[in-house]
């Protein structure tokens, strides 16, 4: 019987000619597999190649390495061997496993989206992962998700690996990387903890400090480094602990994660991590979860920076969004705005223009009698604003006076840092 003949039956209305057509296919295996890849190459779409999956499917192993031979010789394209690897049950796992230990991005990547959706507990799959890490390339697609997945199997031997002293050292460092991917710090023993947390203090005093770029779009706070410590109660942070800024950067970019709420029946909630710089030139800035750490609209902003400047002497903020087209810095002191620059759209002020400010009205090409021009509108934005009332981001480097360590904390107590998952450069 023809492949077309065979794959309409598989795909009809009449059971008995499915099952007849499956149990052909099944027996037939391998000598069909040249044409179902053929007969797949030669149209387009989906949903045209579902009946093509099935029959890969049910021949399984012979089928996938046939399919895995014809995309590395580019008689299958990329395209069509990613749609045709997702037919394939447990019985091809190691197959899976192989690709994921490929050394090109591409076909680990589709290697681990087979394990994935597998959800397989695979030796060779824990190996392929080991070695992805190990390798420092660029971590493949869906290698993360699969940690975190089978996190709960693979850490025992994981750990394993990180104390079995006849495995190289970047099998080991390997190890720990998927432990922390797929279980946060919390997957470490105190060992691994005590090593992370001894790394760090090694590289603080060496590190060039560099923060979050704010080249499309950014926020940040800024408060005086003499009076930062009242930071953590006015924003309420908790289990803060020394960070280099490469990780706190990372840390501060990530998302949020869900936990359980305190008690039975309460709902859970969000929680995020918070990056508070070490003194550059006199000033500590705060980058994290804009939501959770400022809000959503003007009062939640200004009761914000308002409650920081009472603990802290004077707050800072500023927001960047070139594609919305806002513009937004504020200072308070002592629990009071005195000045606020809004430009969405027309720039508006609110408080005396600060003594640095060069307003519209003071331009040499301002006429009174012509021009209308608010007399609070700042002339500067916030990434020009920044570097009069503190630091500006966009120039921290090496000539920058940077005093201390910076913190990561967390926005909620009784979370911890362990819970977050994924790894942060040091």
């Amino acid at each position: 019987m023809k492949i077309e003949s065979l794959l309409e039956d598989l795909y009809g209305d009449d059971p008995a000619r499915a099952e007849a057509a499956a149990e052909e296919i099944v027996a037939r295996g391998e000598e069909l597999v040249p044409g179902l890849l053929a007969g797949a190459a030669g149209g387009s779409g989906s949903a045209r190649l579902k009946p093509y999956q099935r029959a890969l499917g049910l021949i399984g192993p012979a089928a996938f390495d046939g399919l895995v031979a014809a995309w590395r010789r580019e008689e299958v394209s990329g395209w069509l061997a990613n749609r045709l690897l997702t037919a394939f049950d447990e019985r091809c796992a190691d197959r899976y496993a192989e690709l994921a230990a490929s050394p090109k991005y591409g076909v680990a990547g589709e290697g681990f989206s087979g394990l994935l959706r597998l959800r397989t507990d695979s030796e060779a799959g824990l190996r392929a992962l080991v070695a992805c890490y190990a390798h420092g390339r660029a971590v493949p697609y869906k290698a993360d998700d699969y940690a975190r997945a089978l996190h709960d199997a693979f850490r025992p031997r994981l750990r394993a690996l990180r104390r079995d002293p006849g495995v190289p050292p970047r099998v080991r460092r390997g190890a720990m990387a998927a432990l922390v991917v797929g279980g946060g710090a919390d997957a470490l023993d105190d060992r691994d903890r005590a090593t992370v947390e001894r790394l760090i203090r090694v590289k603080i005093p060496h590190e060039t400090p560099a923060l979050p770029s704010n080249v499309l779009s950014g926020w940040w706070m800024a408060v005086p480094a003499a009076s930062y410590e009242g930071l953590f109660d006015a924003l309420d942070l908790h289990d803060r602990r020394p960070v280099t800024c490469a990780a706190g950067n990372a840390a501060s970019e990530g998302r949020q994660i869900r936990v359980p709420g305190k008690a039975d029946g309460d709902r859970a909630r969000s929680v995020g991590r918070v990056f508070v710089t070490p003194e550059l030139d006199g000033w500590r800035l705060i980058f994290g979860d804009y939501d959770l750490l400022v809000g959503d609209d003007w009062d939640d902003i200004t009761d914000t920076v308002e409650r920081l400047s009472t603990h802290c002497g004077q707050a800072q903020f500023f927001f960047l969004d070139d594609a919305g087209g806002s513009d937004v810095w504020m200072v308070a002191e002592n629990g009071t705005v005195i000045r606020r620059f809004v430009a969405e759209g027309d720039p508006e002020g609110e408080g005396a223009p600060l003594p640095w400010e060069t307003l519209a009205v003071d331009a040499p090409d301002y006429d009174p009698e012509y021009d209308d021009a608010p007399p609070h509108a700042g002339t500067l934005g916030a990434r020009s604003a920044c570097a009069h009332l503190s630091v500006d981001p966009n120039e921290i480097g090496p000539e920058t006076r940077v005093r201390g360590h910076g913190w990561l904390a967390v926005t909620a107590p009784g979370v911890g840092h362990g819970a977050f998952p994924g790894r942060l450069p040091l």
